[in-house]
């Protein structure tokens, strides 16, 4: 007899982890309302490699009925004070939950939802730089400089696989097991460096699906400014998006002003209202790290919230 109850226990314990093998996605769901933080490693992808995906919830996540969702590029250094991506320099990354937090709990903007998307190191230049225009990309790439010639001989340019990922996988995955309001009206990007410049080529690649975008120290001289003939006729509408821009004057971001002031004249031809649909922000004395990102974090998040 005890032999007997002994299989069976064994049985049942099988059966049961079966099952929790096969439904992990419904047991992560019902794990939700007791996490704030919630990490999917080595999310599966077939147009590109896997990477871990941290997403944050408001406190008052389980009291809402659907939130704005804002992804965000370099995601493993934007929550909980993590360290700068590439070094310990960059000063406890962003901390945009902390900023969030404040921001919701004084009513400056309503309850909402980031999705942190982990960038894949070696591969983060290929999966950020802009694919268009493609002909004047493969005519400039014998000028730069041997490590972008080795890393495009290596890896090309692979975002355009990199949004129909976001597009086609990851956001269907977040909308059908998360509380989200669904359209480009409450869908938003934000990234730094070539971060901001996937944001800005995200929003114009599918501007049905992306309807806000802030660009942190956008990388303009990427491939010598290439992306900016790309943007003179790829602009979305400015009656139905929003667009953050800002640099500062000190290290990388020290280059971004001629380019940022060509970019701001494009859309001012395209119908942009500056402070109504497009902000650019420069900031005296600050650099092209986390630290400077943080502190201006809070602008384009109230900017995207004004008039709604």
């Amino acid at each position: 007899m005890k032999i007997f109850f002994k299989l069976n226990f064994i049985l049942m314990s099988c059966i049961f982890l079966h099952f929790c093998e096969s439904n992990d996605i419904v047991l992560k769901k019902n794990k939700i309302k007791a996490q704030k933080y919630i990490v999917y490693k080595n999310f599966p992808s077939k147009y590109v490699i896997p990477r871990d995906i941290e997403i944050w919830l408001p406190t008052n996540y389980e009291e809402v009925s659907a939130l704005p969702v804002l992804y965000m590029f370099d995601g493993q250094n934007i929550f909980h004070g993590k360290k700068g991506w590439i070094n310990d320099q960059y000063s406890h990354g962003w901390q945009v939950d902390e900023t969030l937090d404040s921001l919701i709990n004084i009513g400056i903007i309503p309850p909402m939802m980031v999705v942190g998307v982990f960038n894949t190191g070696a591969k983060r230049f290929s999966e950020y730089m802009p694919a268009k225009p493609k002909k004047e990309i493969e005519n400039r790439i014998p000028n730069q400089a041997k490590w972008v010639q080795e890393g495009y001989l290596k890896h090309g340019i692979s975002s355009n696989q990199f949004l129909k990922f976001l597009v086609e996988e990851l956001k269907p995955y977040i909308d059908k097991h998360y509380k989200t309001k669904i359209g480009r009206r409450n869908t938003y990007l934000a990234g730094s460096s070539m971060g901001g410049l996937i944001s800005a080529y995200a929003i114009c690649e599918y501007p049905n699906v992306f309807g806000k975008a802030a660009c942190f120290s956008t990388h303009w001289p990427a491939l010598d400014g290439v992306f900016i003939e790309y943007l003179k006729n790829n602009l979305p509408s400015p009656k139905t998006h929003k667009i953050y821009f800002d640099y500062g004057t000190i290290g990388l971001d020290s280059l971004y002003e001629p380019f940022q002031v060509e970019v701001d004249s494009l859309l001012m031809r395209r119908g942009y209202t500056k402070g109504r649909n497009w902000l650019t922000k420069k900031f005296e004395g600050e650099d092209h790290n986390e630290k400077f990102w943080r502190k201006r974090f809070h602008f384009p998040i109230k900017f995207f919230f004004q008039g709604l």
